[in-house]
């Protein structure tokens, strides 16, 4: 294949750099990844054997403009690889896994790079450096520090296989999770076993079957989380525990996706690491480098909040228990695939809301235009304008140019709304192509969601969870869209681990925000809007049900960190006791409350990005909850609150402490208060 025959090597003509989906075909992506890691070898060679001392130039602006094809050809194909992972980009997928690690090791271990990097940073105090560049020079010196460049050359080569055998395991845990997700998708022969979804629900089950060959039947796909949105509304209850044990069975069956051996072995190799890079645990590892600090700082957090949740929790189930009992005729015990449903018949009861009914006024286009982009324009002056005539990498996925007040260019929106057998499970945002003014090149990003696709002419009505995740990753893609800076490392989400989950909660404020609110929740038939005594009750229960939501995060938070304390001296063989030994730890083993994520579907940590990391929503909900207080007490969605959040945090990207950013923003350090508040656990101020 030579280079004109493939379309990944050459920049893109499409406005804002945009792949050209429709020209690349799956064997275009291997040479071109190839092509792109030896291109920035030789750009990583011409720095370490320039005769000069090093400078910010010669060096780190260097580094900087290196690897602009391969990042360009990544960013193209991970897209792909995560949304539409046909079984030849899987194939592809398994094949780069080890062939990356090794590329990335060769520069981050690159000890002549290293010493560079070094020179400049003792020289940073005397060097006419801005603070981009300091801080540049500064994260530079410490990820390769943390990442092993000080190392002899014995323990980076063991560092090299370590990192390469835990890509392929990543990978592995990945594909086996989809694979086992797509097959425990649960088979319904008739529609009385769907009893209480909606007509548009049955449609999409009917159609999800359909699409399968199982015409005449209904098929209930999993969304990544142990439970499932249609728990809350079926009213046959083996039809729910169908359901809650498919979920809870992924990657546990003894068949070829079961994924106990495959994270057994991650959770080992990420502690033989950490030990070769001098902490005691994986979690030490990570943390070291995060706002955090540390695993015990982590462990306090969460311990403080466990105890309240699960109280908190205890006292939901009694109230869901005494509605069985007082309404059903052979009362039962309530367990976990009964929750939802019988906390939605207490909301009922207690605040006269049927969260299921109120799907009618959430229309998925007119949430979007009405109200996510509604909100963004109002508080940020961006204009989304749908660009037809652009082709994303899939047909179900929508591009939108986005504009400032002035009509100034910003990048491209893209919306991948449905789900499908290829793409993984879960809601996430991802860049495309970052922003840089040293590479000249503009925001594209990406949102993907979970929805379940209507039948032929049916509306798409979402859930207000649905609606909650939509706001939430758009708040990703407005950070990766507003991120306005000089270098590449820092571009987008580029943040602290702990800290890139703070704007997208922020942008979750505006769903019941009133004049938001009002605008896209109008009934898809009628136009009506919602009824204002509904949204005054909706409010209401802001914190109704907080104890389990909580209490199901933070035993998967917890989960993460147990998994990832263990040091090389402790060999786990049995992963359901290792689980049950850690919830019980930290008073959270409540067989109605089961975690969030069970191990051998916990995709954020075993194939994602946030190994020792999930406690990050909790962490920057501290920040989320002190800044919702901000705008509710500084007049709320308005352009001048909007442009001050935009310049100080969103468009700072990563070239910034985040801390100080915030700080920059908020004009002191966040307070807990707000965030116990809002998830009814009591009173109290500490800093983050």
């Amino acid at each position: 294949m030579t280079d004109a025959t493939n379309p990944l090597l050459q920049p893109s003509t499409l406005p804002y750099g945009l792949p050209d989906y429709g020209a690349i075909r799956p064997e275009h992506y291997l040479p071109a990844f190839q092509a792109g890691f030896e291109e920035q070898r030789r750009e990583i060679a011409r720095i370490t054997m320039v005769r000069s001392m090093p400078t910010f130039e010669n060096t780190l602006e260097a580094l900087e403009r290196s690897g602009e094809l391969l990042d360009r050809v990544a960013h193209t194909f991970y897209t792909v690889s995560s949304a539409d992972a046909t079984p030849e980009i899987q194939a592809i997928d398994e094949q780069l896994a080890p062939l990356m690690a090794a590329h990335q090791d060769a520069i981050t271990l690159d000890g002549q790079l290293y010493w560079r990097v070094q020179h400049v940073y003792d020289q940073r105090d005397s060097l006419d450096l801005d603070p981009e560049q300091r801080y540049l020079v500064e994260r530079h010196h410490r990820e390769m520090t943390h990442a092993g460049a000080g190392l002899d050359d014995e323990a980076k080569a063991q560092l090299t296989a370590l990192n390469q055998k835990l890509s392929t395991l990543t990978n592995t845990f990945e594909r086996n999770l989809l694979n086992d997700t797509n097959d425990l998708a649960v088979v319904f022969d008739t529609a009385d076993e769907l009893d209480g979804l909606s007509a548009g629900e049955l449609s999409a089950a009917a159609r999800a079957a359909a699409d399968r060959g199982l015409d005449g039947r209904y098929l209930i796909t999993l969304p990544l989380f142990t439970g499932h949105p249609a728990l809350a509304q079926l009213r046959v209850r083996e039809s729910r525990r169908r359901i809650m044990a498919a979920s809870l069975a992924r990657g546990s069956r003894d068949n070829a996706n079961d994924n106990r051996g495959v994270l057994l072995e991650i959770v080992r190799l990420r502690a033989e690491r950490a030990t070769l890079l001098g902490y005691d645990s994986h979690a030490a590892y990570i943390t070291a480098d995060e706002t955090a600090g540390t695993p015990d700082a982590v462990e306090e957090m969460l311990r403080r909040l466990a105890a309240p949740s699960a109280r908190n929790a205890r006292a939901e189930h009694a109230a869901l228990q005494a509605i069985v009992d007082e309404t059903e005729a052979a009362p039962f015990p309530v367990e976990a695939h009964d929750w939802a449903f019988y906390t939605e018949r207490v909301r009922t009861a207690r605040y006269d809301i049927d969260s299921s009914a109120l799907r009618p006024w959430f229309e998925a286009e007119r949430v979007l235009q009405e109200g996510v982009f509604f909100a963004a324009t109002r508080l940020y002056g961006v204009t989304f304008s749908e660009r037809d005539d652009l082709a994303a990498y899939h047909p179900g996925a929508r591009v939108f140019e986005v504009r400032d007040e002035d009509g100034t260019a910003v990048g491209l929106y893209v919306l991948d709304l449905y789900t499908r057998d290829s793409k993984r499970g879960g809601a996430w945002m991802n860049a495309i192509v970052s922003q840089s003014r040293l590479r000249g090149t503009a925001p594209v990003v990406v949102n993907n969601l979970n929805v379940p696709l209507p039948g032929d002419g049916e509306p798409t009505l979402l859930t207000l969870d649905e609606v909650t995740t939509l706001f939430h990753e758009f708040g990703h893609a407005l950070h990766g869209l507003f991120a306005t800076v000089t270098y590449p490392h820092f571009a987008g989400t580029n943040v602290f681990r702990d800290f890139v989950e703070f704007p997208s909660q922020v942008n979750e404020m505006w769903i019941l925000w009133p004049e938001v609110l009002d605008n896209y929740a109008r009934h898809h038939e009628t136009g009506a809007p919602l009824d204002p005594a509904i949204v005054e009750r909706l409010r209401a229960t802001e914190t109704f049900d907080q104890g389990h939501a909580t209490s199901e995060y933070l035993a998967a938070a917890w989960l993460d960190q147990a998994w990832h304390r263990l040091g090389t001296d402790v060999q786990v063989t049995d992963v359901a006791a290792f689980e049950a030994a850690a919830l019980a730890d930290i008073g959270l083993d409540d067989s109605a409350v089961p975690t969030r994520y069970s191990s051998t579907y916990f995709a954020h940590v075993f194939s994602g990005g946030y190994s020792a990391g999930y406690y990050s929503y909790i962490w920057s909900e501290v920040l989320d909850a002190d800044t919702v207080e901000w705008f509710r007490t500084n007049g709320g969605l308005t352009r001048g609150n909007g442009d001050r959040f935009r310049r100080r945090l969103l468009g700072v990207g990563g070239s910034k402490d985040p801390l100080d950013a915030y700080r920059d923003f908020r004009g002191r350090d966040a307070e807990i208060e707000p965030l116990l508040k809002r998830r009814g656990l009591g009173d109290g101020v500490v800093r983050l």
